[in-house]
């Protein structure tokens, strides 16, 4: 499953210069439509002109269609589409003022800069105002807004993960309500504006047909999983695990849990029992099945930062490098798996450990006369107290840039 829809691979100044391209096709196609007037858009919430509903809605869906259609069939990698985290309450209050700003003005900014282009005065002097309101907003954020800007923050949220369905069937019903609101719309038009449909364009049908047809495709061919993704980086990953570039040693893991310029986060992928029995402080238990780790990618580490390491450990090296391989596919960069697992770390650390013979090598190797978790000196021992020798394997690979979006 290939991705080569790769703007990365074109260089800056090409995808800077296909972004400023598709920005003025944007700008052209909005002042085409008419929407560079403040009085075409305002009759919208007056229910005398559905123009703006209508278009705005179709690049919606058309847009959905497209994405998602892409990522079904492999050419375009959802993981590096930026998202930004679902602030509910600080963004219902922004998109009321949005919109009565734009009842008031007639414009939103993507529209004011359009009519800006071509000079219409109403049209700069919004867009003044909302570049002054910005400056003024960002400015008095740390003062007066900080609490309630960072409120009720449900992180990386979409409507297929907050509903627990495939995206092609949230794309599919979201295009059939359009079609009905398009459908709606035009008998509102009919009924109140004295304007016949059958003065429409007759190709609305067919396009109306292909993007159904299209979202029917999306939700049979499904969506890409973990499986998908790892099929498209395993050569490369495959190499570094072979290679023992990923696996670092109990030393190393140490010396990052006591480095203040690094976050770790320890994913310790053992059932239960054996967590309880001994873990390392500060390890979080997780299921070794691949949907809990994914669910652990997916919704706990999409947005950590750049400073941050992400080591998968388990008795040996097994069930770790399974789990690393999902954080891999997962786009969780900055991932490891600890070298010799927690066997390892007790044969160095454990002093209070009795070793037992094992036959599995994914199994605990000692025991204890308790089950002690993480309240044991071996469970964060004291860095000073040991000179270890061994080959430091953790850079810190900065995750692609990414590009939030906007009102058009």
């Amino acid at each position: 499953m290939p991705f080569p829809l790769d703007l990365n691979a074109l260089g800056e100044p090409l995808t800077n210069l296909l972004f400023f391209t598709i920005g003025i096709g944007f700008g052209f196609m909005l002042e085409q439509s008419g929407f560079g007037r403040g009085t075409k858009l305002a009759a919208q919430f007056y229910f005398k002109d559905f123009a703006m509903f209508k278009v705005m809605f179709t690049a919606v869906i058309t847009a959905s269609v497209l994405i998602y259609g892409s990522a079904a069939i492999g050419i375009l990698d959802m993981r590096s589409v930026f998202i930004p985290s679902t602030y509910v309450w600080p963004i219902a209050v922004g998109a009321f003022t949005l919109g009565v700003g734009f009842v008031i003005g007639g414009l939103c900014p993507g529209t004011s800069m359009a009519g800006a282009a071509t000079l219409k005065i109403d049209a700069m002097v919004f867009l003044s105002g909302v570049f002054v309101g910005a400056f003024l907003f960002g400015e008095t954020i740390p003062i007066y807004f900080s609490g309630f800007w960072t409120y009720s923050n449900f992180g990386r949220l979409t409507l297929p993960d907050w509903l627990n369905i495939s995206s092609g069937v949230v794309i599919f019903v979201i295009v059939v309500a359009a079609l009905l609101l398009f459908w709606a719309s035009e008998a509102y038009e009919k009924k109140a504006l004295d304007l016949d449909p059958k003065d429409a364009p007759k190709g609305r049908y067919i396009g109306a047909g292909v993007l159904v047809a299209l979202a029917l495709v999306i939700v049979v061919i499904g969506d890409p999983g973990t499986n998908d993704y790892w099929s498209v980086v395993s050569a490369e990953q495959q190499l570094r695990l072979d290679n023992r570039e990923v696996q670092i040693h109990p030393g190393e893991l140490l010396a990052i849990m006591h480095d203040k310029g690094k976050n770790v986060i320890m994913l310790d992928v053992r059932d239960q029992r054996d967590y309880n029995q001994f873990h390392i402080r500060a390890a979080r238990q997780v299921d070794p099945s691949l949907e809990a780790v994914e669910a652990v990618a997916l919704d706990d580490l999409g947005d950590v930062s750049n400073r941050t390491v992400v080591v998968a450990m388990s008795n040996g090296e097994e069930a770790a490098t399974e789990a690393w391989k999902t954080l891999i596919a997962n786009n969780v960069i900055n991932s490891y798996i600890l070298e010799g697992g927690i066997n390892e770390w007790l044969e160095i650390f454990g002093e209070d450990a009795d070793p037992k013979p094992v036959n599995y090598p994914d199994q605990l190797a000692f025991t204890f006369t308790e089950a002690i978790g993480g309240r044991c000196i071996a469970s964060d021992p004291d860095h000073h107290e040991f000179e270890l020798v061994y080959e430091p394997k953790v850079k810190i690979a900065a995750a692609g840039a990414v590009v939030g979006g906007g009102c058009g």
